[in-house]
């Protein structure tokens, strides 16, 4: 039997991108439902399952910063926000609503489609050997399912945060860079220049109620990256 075709919603104001960005994924096996407006996109992104949903950040109606903060209230459907505003505070805006990656227009459609196989194998707990549970102090760590419990409560993260929270904590007590972070948890190291590593761990800080002051799980080890503390 062949395997499912990756199901991508694209929404997308720019016509032209949109229509060559779809052709591009569908040759090479995503099939891709685009829609031009932010009300429709948020309205299909519910109505249907999807793999994966590319964002444009300006959109007519809602914005791509807008309709992320509504999925991921209800979803933890993979997001990529896609922008030709390529500032620092809007990437930060983005990933901190829990986009999981943002790419900058103009962009490669081979390294949209690289980042959108990425995105999705880490949310289906597809990147690497299978990996073993983890129980550290009160906090607990199924990578089968993608779960984190603390204190046997699920805690919400999104499949990057898992992503980079297990890494931390299979190597408890080790200072990791941002640029080790990225790679074990499936990002772009070339990338580590900018804030993403460390928006995503000021969200899973919050997720977990952990002070960056008085940290019970995540230290940051100033100028290197970060730490997962060893539990009593």
């Amino acid at each position: 039997m062949s395997e499912p075709l990756l199901q991508c919603l694209l929404v997308e104001d720019d016509g032209r991108l949109a229509d060559l960005t779809a052709a591009y994924l569908e040759r090479h096996g995503l099939a891709v439902t685009v829609v031009r407006d932010g009300d429709a996109g948020l309205d299909v992104a519910r109505r249907h399952r999807f793999d994966v949903v590319l964002l444009d950040v300006m959109l007519p109606g809602r914005s791509g910063i807008e309709i992320c903060q509504a999925l991921r209230r209800e979803t933890d459907v993979p997001i990529l926000m896609l922008s030709a505003r390529g500032e620092e505070a809007d990437r930060v805006i983005g990933l901190e609503l829990g986009a999981d990656d943002y790419l900058q227009k103009p962009f490669s459609p081979r390294e949209l489609l690289a980042r959108i196989r990425a995105t999705v194998r880490r949310a289906r707990g597809q990147t690497g050997p299978a990996a073993r549970p983890l129980a550290l102090g009160d906090l607990s760590l199924d990578p089968g399912g993608r779960v984190a419990r603390l204190s046997g409560t699920p805690v919400d993260l999104t499949s990057y945060e898992f992503a980079l929270l297990y890494a931390l904590a299979e190597r408890a007590g080790r200072v990791l860079e941002r640029e080790q972070l990225m790679d074990l948890a499936g990002g772009n190291a070339e990338e580590a220049f900018d804030r993403s590593v460390d928006v995503h761990i000021s969200r899973l800080r919050a997720k977990l109620g952990d002070d960056s002051r008085q940290p019970r799980f995540i230290r940051t080890v100033r100028g290197v990256g970060y730490l997962f503390m060893t539990q009593p």
